[in-house]
């Protein structure tokens, strides 16, 4: 593991986990169109990062992080979703800690979006 720990790598670290935890979800009617959906939503966080590291200016940089934020607030939706129709606790549990990330990732880039709006308005 990387001694330094950067936001780029806790968001690929984190679409990592929630892939690996899908892997164990069984697939039916309920779960399968909301594991497409937290795919799509949790890799997009990393990525939208990625793209924002490469912004062309801080308006770019700016958007890409507020898409990070929307990402990761959806990704919640689907993980709360998913935990509402199985019955396995033990994955429960390893939702709700994916859920408190995606809270903690949103966190991060509201804070990121609105000291760039402060610094903006001065």
């Amino acid at each position: 593991m990387a001694t330094d720990f950067t936001l780029e790598e806790r968001t690929a670290v984190f679409g990592e986990n929630v892939l690996k935890t899908l892997k164990t979800i069984p697939s039916n009617t309920f779960t399968k169109p909301l594991i497409s959906q937290l795919i799509r939503s949790a890799t997009s966080v990393g990525a939208n990062y990625c793209e924002a590291n490469g912004a062309s200016s801080k308006k770019d940089f700016r958007n890409k992080i507020h898409i990070c934020k929307k990402e990761a607030q959806e990704t919640k939706h689907w993980l709360r979703m998913l935990s509402a129709v199985i019955d396995d606790d033990i994955q429960k549990e390893n939702l709700r800690t994916l859920w408190q990330e995606a809270q903690e990732l949103t966190l991060i880039f509201g804070k990121i979006t609105g000291t760039m709006n402060n610094k903006k308005s001065k």
